[in-house]
């Protein structure tokens, strides 16, 4: 009895145990192990997890610095840019302009045909512009120079055509130089430019030389009108017959200045016949046609 009750407490513990295991298919022990397999899995992740988050973190950190750095360098750069823009359009603008030799035109004209425009008040770039180049093409004006002197001051020197007389045709004043080159062609009368009359020719082609038999004469023009200038004296027109001989007219009087000789001295005598015949109004006719250095006799025809 009691060997057959044992057996079947065992047989139930066994038949228990099997069921068990047919159940959950694991032991206890077995079972745990997995779990705790599956714990340092999960902490694993976890670890790898935080460790991602801080290199990204890193790395986004790096990033906003190296945007900061480029953004600081960029504007840097700007500033330095408006600086430099400041410090050339400020720093040298041209405040004084001195011009020399100009007696055609003013030295506000002189100013204005060289400094053209806004980028043209700049003396770095004026000094690049006119580096080596003389400027031309101005009427009575043979080439001008521009010279800096300091980052504000633009010194202007002009050298003017030789201009020797103008003579009138088709209503205008054709003005030539010492060589009878027609240099330019005006309505306006330039100060000191006498008129010259008497001289033939059929026509006038504005940088060729006027026409004319003696060519010789442009010379003697030339020197007659330095003279003129070199004594104060401006003459309204100065006559010349085929012959060479000289009349000349100032307002109302008349000067008969004979042939080329004693040029010189004729005209030197005559400014001081003028200057004390000016104060008087008078008119008449001045005849110098026999004036020699050693027989320096003038004769004055009064007219009523």
């Amino acid at each position: 009895m009691k060997k057959g009750k044992k057996s079947s407490g065992k047989k139930s513990a066994a038949s228990f145990k099997a069921k068990r295991s047919k159940k959950s298919g694991k032991s206890i022990f077995a079972r745990m192990k997995e779990k705790n397999r599956l714990k340092k899995k999960v902490a694993s992740k976890s670890k790898v997890q935080k460790v991602n988050f801080r290199k990204k973190d890193d790395t986004m950190g790096k990033l906003s610095k190296l945007k900061r750095i480029r953004l600081i360098a960029i504007l840097a750069v700007v500033a330095l840019l408006i600086g430099g823009a400041f410090l050339f359009l400020e720093g040298f603008k041209v405040r004084i302009v001195t011009v020399e030799g100009s007696t055609h035109y003013t030295a506000e004209e002189i100013r204005n045909m060289v400094i053209t425009d806004k980028l043209c008040e700049n003396s770095l770039y004026l000094k690049l512009k006119y580096r080596d180049k003389k400027i031309e093409d101005i009427p009575f004006v043979e080439h001008m120079d521009v010279q800096i002197k300091d980052r504000n001051t633009v010194r202007i020197i002009v050298y003017e055509k030789a201009i020797a007389g103008y003579v009138t045709y088709l209503e205008n004043r054709m003005y030539f130089d010492k060589d009878g080159i027609v240099v330019e062609s005006s309505k306006e009368s330039v100060p000191g430019v006498p008129e010259i009359t008497g001289l033939e020719f059929d026509h006038v082609i504005l940088h060729e030389a006027l026409p004319v038999e003696n060519p010789k004469i442009f010379k003697e023009i030339l020197s007659l009108t330095q003279l003129l200038n070199k004594n104060s004296l401006t003459a309204d027109r100065i006559y010349f017959d085929h012959l060479g001989n000289i009349t000349m007219y100032f307002g109302d009087i008349r000067v008969d200045l004979g042939d080329g000789e004693y040029l010189d001295e004729r005209v030197t005598h005559l400014a001081a016949i003028l200057k004390e015949a000016e104060p008087m109004h008078i008119k008449g006719r001045l005849h110098m046609e026999s004036f020699t250095i050693s027989n320096p006799k003038t004769t004055f025809e009064v007219e009523e």
